[in-house]
This record gives structure tokens, sequence and C-alpha cells, in this order.
């Protein structure tokens, strides 16, 4: 096999390898590439590569360096078939600092999705905004993220309407539906929401769908930035399959013009001054050319642009995949406010733990707390149904595992309770700071989790009765996995100092928990 090699100079480097490829070497190549990753230091020259078939022409942009252009032809083959496909394999490697890392902690916001479905408005987004910069920007809230559909005219709840009318511009890209976001007309898209919410000192993201539009393909749009068509890469087969939901087509990565879709809803996003991207019909099931096609036309924008995969539970054997495309992806289904889906998370963060890592989060899903249901999938509107034990639990779950935290209730209708589960300072910080966090202790009903406290001796030991009765806990710290034989214990929910403790002894409640840093003496 072959290879042209291309070096571009600059602060960033590029290396192409350009080959015609048979299925067998592809897949060498891409095992190759992501052995190339996995030996890297991902905290200080994060690779990412991706195998994409192009056909005859590639395109490719160096990030940071005004969007420069080069265009490669593919060298002839005579003695390779005609089918085989063309393969461009791109790996962005980081040298003097390609960009800072995403996500050094795990992302912390509200998302539209449990209160407001397929539904939500202008008017709501900015309530949203301003409640978490009036009320919890300063303990590191700081995402306002509009979920699905916010291109659909006129949705409905519990559901999606099959065919519905959607906004688009004139090369096929979903806009804002200005009967929802008036701010959105004359073609001004997400810029002036996006600027409201970062006049509040917050960041602005949305949800996308894998694919491009049907209504693009129908109409056979042009692809902005290109000689090529909607049609000519839609694969009219490999669709969405959830109810009703008939948005887009997926896209054939074989097909030229493939990327270049791509990249050009990227280029849309960035000129939003977009946050964080949450694409969805992604992980699960795995579209392996898809998620690093949008990730690559992310990086190409030259702006810091999270993304998150959905939907779970995304498989664990694409890990490296996922940590060298996204900055976050889901590890479950869609998660609601039922104690059966509370407790089967303690089984998928535990098959996670190890995975964890500053700019790669496995995400246990958004936090059903607070008013919920308003016009969503789910349910009528209700303060959520988890009790305040199941509440404490899933806040301390989520904490102690550090996944990201997207709380999912209208954050005006926030109770006071509601408000000091998700403002206290020193479990947030279990969850932005916390270190090698596993689960260390497990019977039938009682689970138990630690976690370091960087920079010191502490160790942080969370308690959780997932039994139906009342549970007398009696544990050594050795049981814990903390090595004493005495430790000063400090409860983190109430901020109480329980003293010195040659032992853990405790009564919990059904479904409750308790978070404790413990200092060896």
């Amino acid at each position: 096999m072959q290879a042209d090699m291309l070096t571009c100079s600059g602060e960033n480097r590029i290396v192409t390898s350009q080959c015609l490829l048979d299925d067998e070497s592809v897949l060498k190549l891409h095992e190759n590439a992501m052995a190339a990753s996995r030996n890297t230091r991902s905290e200080s020259r994060p690779v990412y590569s991706t195998a994409l078939a192009i056909g005859e022409r590639s395109r490719m942009f160096q990030p940071n360096a005004g969007a420069r252009k080069a265009v490669t032809q593919l060298p002839p083959s005579p003695c390779r078939p005609l089918w085989a496909l063309r393969i461009v394999l791109i790996s962005l490697v980081s040298v003097s600092g390609f960009a800072q890392l995403l996500a050094p902690t795990p992302p912390m916001g509200w998302n539209s999705w449990d209160a407001y479905g397929t539904t939500i408005r202008e008017g709501e987004v900015k309530a949203n905004a301003d409640y978490m910069a009036n009320h919890l920007r300063k303990a590191g809230w700081q995402y306002i993220i509009v979920d699905i559909e916010w291109y659909a005219t006129n949705p409905k709840t519990h559901g999606y309407i099959p065919g519905g009318s959607v906004s688009m511009d004139r090369f096929g890209r979903f806009t804002p539906a200005v009967q929802r976001f008036p701010s959105a007309a004359g073609d001004q898209g997400f810029k002036p929401l996006a600027d409201y919410v970062h006049s509040r000192g917050l960041k602005f993201g949305v949800h996308i769908m894998r694919g491009i539009p049907r209504r693009a393909v129908d109409q056979n749009l042009p692809i902005e930035g290109s000689r090529y068509h909607a049609a000519d890469i839609a694969d009219k087969k490999d669709v969405c399959h959830w109810k009703g939901m008939e948005d887009t087509y997926g896209v054939n990565m074989a097909k030229p013009g493939a990327q270049d879709y791509y990249d050009s809803i990227a280029r849309l996003y960035a000129s939003w001054g977009l946050d964080y991207i949450k694409a969805d019909d992604m992980s699960n099931p795995f579209h392996e050319l898809e998620i690093p096609a949008l990730s690559v036309a992310l990086k190409k924008t030259g702006r810091p642009i999270v993304l998150s995969l959905s939907p779970g539970p995304a498989p664990l054997d694409k890990y490296q995949e996922l940590k060298s495309n996204a900055q976050l992806w889901r590890i479950s289904g869609d998660f609601w406010d039922s104690w059966p889906k509370l407790k089967q998370q303690f089984d998928l963060a535990h098959a996670w733990e190890s995975k964890v890592q500053p700019g790669a989060w496995p995400d246990a899903d958004m936090l059903p707390l607070g008013k919920i249901g308003l016009r969503a999938e789910v349910g009528e509107p209700r303060m959520t149904a988890f009790t305040r034990d199941e509440q404490q639990t899933l806040m301390t779950l989520w904490a102690i595992f550090r996944s990201p935290l997207m709380f999912g209730g209208d954050l005006p209708s926030n109770d006071p309770y509601t408000l000091s589960l998700i403002s206290n300072p020193e479990v947030l910080a279990v969850d932005q700071a916390g270190t090698g966090a596993h689960q260390v202790y497990r019977t039938a009903e009682t689970i138990t989790w630690l976690s370091d406290k960087p920079g010191s001796k502490s160790k942080y030991v969370a308690l959780f009765n997932v039994g139906d009765q009342t549970r007398q806990v009696n544990l050594t710290w050795s049981d814990v996995g903390v090595k004493t034989t005495e430790a000063s214990v400090r409860d983190l929910w109430t901020g109480k100092d329980l003293g010195s403790q040659k032992s853990l002894h405790l009564d919990l409640r059904p479904h409750s928990s308790v978070l404790y840093e413990t200092t060896p003496r």
C-alpha cells in the first residue's frame, strides 16, 4: 500500500496519507490511526483521526490558519479495481497547542428537553439564561442548550410530526423557526440569541440531528461552498428510526461532497457563535464515519465548540473513537424521573468509571429535577417524581462519577430545595475536580464509591442505599478503600464536620445517600 505524504508548515501540522484502498486496507489503516491516538498523551498532544471516503478529490482546511485550503488530487492507480474507495486519512496533531482542551471539566448547563421537548421558544430560553446568570453562574454553571427541532415551525408535545414544516436556508441547512425565535429573522439564525446568552456571561449551544434535511434532498439544494448538491450525498435508507422522526437522511461519506456538507453546517454554527453542539442519532447505533466527519468539520472552523454525542448507551468498545472525536457522550438511554432508571445508572457508571478523563466525559444524561414536562415528550407538567432522598442520590452519583451536569427542569420554576441541590459548592467540587472515581464496595443494596481530592490526602466517599428498606451500614475504612484506621469526616451535603471516626456507622433510608470528605488522621 503506497501513500503520498504532505506536511503543511505553520503552528499546526496536518499530515495526509492518500491512497486507494480496498475494504481490508481501510480497516487496517483505521486501526493504525486509532493505535496512534492511544499511544499519544491526550492532555498534551490530542490526535484526531478519521478515514473519509471522498471520491476523486479531497479538500482540507488547516485550522487556525485562516482556513487556508489545500486541494489534492488522488493519484490514479490502474492496478487497483475501479470500485476501490479513495480514502484520505487526516490526522490533526497538536503541536504547540492546536487548540485549548475543550471541556477540561465536566460541562455544567441547562438543556430544554426535559421541560419543553421540541417546543421551546426564545423567551423561555432567555428566562432560563437569566436565572442561570443570576443564581448559578458563580457556581460553575455556564451552558444554555436548545434541544431538538428548533427548526420546526409548528412542533407538538409528546413526540414528533412526521414530515412537519421546517425552516431552512437556501443551502438546505436547518435554521431557527422565526415563529418561535423571532430574533432569527432576516437570516440572522441563532446569532442574536447567542449574543444575548453571551452577554449574560454564559455559553450557548443547540441540538442537531445526524444527516441532511430531507426537504433539502427532495429539492436537491446546493451545498454551500461546494459544487455538489444534497441529493448527491444523501443515503435515503440510512435514517433515524425513532417514531415520527423524519427530519433527515443519513450522509453517505463515500460520496463526493459529503464532507463539504458537514463543513458547511459547522461554518454556519460557528458564524452564529455557538459553543456547544449536541449531535443526536450518532452514537447508538454508532455511525463511525459521520461522527468524525462532524468532529473534523467543527475543528476546521477554528472556533472552540464542544461536541456531545447522543443517544445512549454509547458502545463501550468504541471508547477510543468517542474520545478522539467528542468531548462527551451518553452512556444510557433517555433518563427520566423514575427510581428503576436511576438504579440502572449505577451499573452504567461502574462500567465506564475507568474511561473518565479531562476532555472526554461519559455522560449519565440530563438531570430531570425541578419542574419538568411543561411541554415535553414524557409526562405532564410536574415537579420531579424523585423523592428528596432520590434527588440527592442522583446528584451524589453524578458528582462522584464526574458526569456532565445538564439540568433539565425549568430553572425559573425552581424551589429553594432544588436550587440548594444544584448549587452546593462542596458537592460540585467533587464533580469538577475529583479524580480516580470508582466503585469500591457493593452488596445487593449498598454501594460505595471513592474519589481522590486533588492536592490533599483527603478522599471523597459516597455511600448509597439502593434497597427499599432502611439499611444499617457498618464499614471499616479499608472496606471503602481508605488506608487508615481513623479519619475525620465532613458531610458535604449538610456542610457539617462529623468529627474523627474509626469506621463508618450510619443508617441510610431507602434510596438515600451520603457524600463525605474523609481525611486520614
